[in-house]
C-alpha cells in the first residue's frame, strides 16, 4: 500500500494511531500512522461481541450455580484454565477446580492472591460480578465520549 492510502477512518481508535508499513514515493518500505480502517473496526467489533457473548453466558452459568466468579474474570481476560495456571501460578487442576461455586466459596483470601494479583481486584471484586458484561458497558461508554 502507498504511504498517501494508508486509511485514516476509525470507529473505534479514539484518536489512537497506529504504526503500519507502506511504500514511499520512492517505493521503499517506510512507517506510516494510521487512524484505522473500515475493516479492522468491524473486525473488532465481532471480537468483542464474541467476548461479549461468553460472558454474558458465563454469567448464566454463575447465576444458576454452576460456575464460580472466578470464571467470569478469566473469560472476561480472554483466558481458559491452562492459561490461567501458567499467568498465577496456581495447577491447572486446581484452577479447574477453583470454578466450582462450592469449593471457590470456601477459599481463604491467601488461596486466592494469585488470583487478586493478577487481576488486580479486591477479594470483595473477585467474588462479586456484575449483572452485565463489563465489557460491553466499557465500550457504550467509550462510544458516548466520542460521539
Amino acid at each position: 500500500m502507498k504511504k498517501e492510502d494508508v486509511p485514516q477512518y476509525s470507529d473505534l481508535s479514539a484518536g489512537c494511531k497506529v504504526i503500519n508499513y507502506a511504500t514511499d514515493a520512492d517505493g521503499q518500505y517506510t512507517l506510516a500512522q494510521s487512524a484505522g480502517w473500515e475493516v479492522k473496526d468491524i473486525a473488532l467489533r465481532q471480537a468483542w461481541d464474541a467476548i461479549d457473548e461468553q460472558l454474558r453466558e458465563v454469567l448464566k452459568e454463575i447465576n444458576a450455580g454452576r460456575k464460580s466468579p472466578l470464571a467470569y474474570h478469566m473469560i472476561k481476560n480472554q483466558m481458559d484454565a491452562a492459561l490461567l495456571a501458567k499467568y498465577s501460578g496456581i495447577s491447572r487442576w486446581q484452577v479447574k477446580r477453583h470454578l466450582k461455586p462450592r469449593v471457590f466459596n470456601k477459599l481463604s483470601e491467601s488461596t486466592l492472591a494469585p488470583y487478586l494479583e493478577l487481576f488486580d481486584l479486591t477479594i470483595d471484586q473477585l467474588r462479586v460480578v456484575p449483572e452485565q458484561p463489563e465489557i460491553l458497558l466499557a465500550e457504550q461508554e467509550r462510544q458516548d465520549q466520542v460521539r
